[in-house]
C-alpha cells in the first residue's frame, strides 16, 4: 500500500495486517484517508441523528461495535470488530469484552442511581471507553460519538461541541483535548467536560 502512515500524539499506530484492511485501493495519501474516513463518520453521525436509541440498546457491546462499523465500515474491512493485538494504549486484547461489560454495567448504575450529573456520566463513559481501546482505530472518534449518543439519546440534551475543531489534526484544540484527557486519567473530569462544551 502507498499510503504513509504518520500519526500526530496520541494516535494509534496500525498494524500491518490492519492497514491491509483499507477497502478503497486509490487512496494514495493520509489527507485522502482522512476525508474517506470523515465522509463515513458522517454518515455515522446522520444515523444516529435519524434515530431514537434507548439506553438499553446504547449499553450493550452490539450497539458499540454496530456505531463503529457505521463509523467506519465504508473504509476499514475490520470496522466494528473488536481488536485481536495489543496497542500502544489500551487494555490487553484479550480483556476488551470483559472491561467493556463492567463499564456497561457501571454507567446502567450510574444512570440508574444518579450516581454522577448527566454530563459526567457521558464523558466518564467516553473516557473508559477510549482507555479499553476496543476497536483497532478510531476509538478517540468513535468514543466521541458515543458521548454524543448518550448526552442526546438517554439525557436529551445536546449533543457536545468538542472543541468545534477537527481533532484528528494536530493544533491547539487537540493539545487542550489531550491535555484534559490526561486530566481526567487522575480523576478530575471537570475540563474534559469543560472541553466537550466549548
Amino acid at each position: 500500500m502507498g499510503i504513509d502512515f504518520s500519526y500526530t500524539e496520541g494516535q494509534t499506530p496500525l498494524d500491518e495486517d490492519e492497514k491491509e484492511g483499507l477497502l478503497i485501493s486509490t487512496i494514495t495519501t493520509h489527507g485522502e484517508l482522512d476525508e474517506f474516513e470523515q465522509l463515513n463518520i458522517q454518515k455515522a453521525v446522520e444515523w444516529t441523528i435519524a434515530r431514537r436509541f434507548k439506553a438499553e440498546r446504547i449499553l450493550t457491546e452490539a450497539f458499540i461495535k454496530e456505531l463503529h462499523k457505521k463509523m467506519f465500515g465504508d473504509t476499514w474491512a475490520w470496522a466494528g470488530k473488536f481488536r485481536n493485538t495489543n496497542k500502544n494504549l489500551g487494555v490487553s486484547h484479550l480483556q476488551v469484552s470483559i472491561d467493556l461489560r463492567s463499564l456497561l454495567d457501571d454507567v446502567k448504575f450510574w444512570i440508574d442511581n444518579g450516581t454522577y450529573p448527566f454530563n459526567e456520566i457521558a464523558i466518564r463513559f467516553k473516557h473508559r471507553i477510549v482507555s479499553i481501546h476496543c476497536f483497532p482505530n478510531g476509538n478517540g472518534r468513535h468514543s466521541r460519538l458515543l458521548a454524543d449518543v448518550v448526552i442526546d439519546h438517554i439525557f436529551n440534551e445536546p449533543v457536545y461541541s468538542w472543541g468545534s475543531a477537527n481533532l484528528t489534526d494536530a493544533g491547539d484544540a487537540r493539545k487542550r483535548y489531550l491535555t484534559s484527557l490526561k486530566i481526567a486519567d487522575k480523576g478530575n473530569f471537570t475540563p474534559l467536560i469543560e472541553f466537550a462544551r466549548s
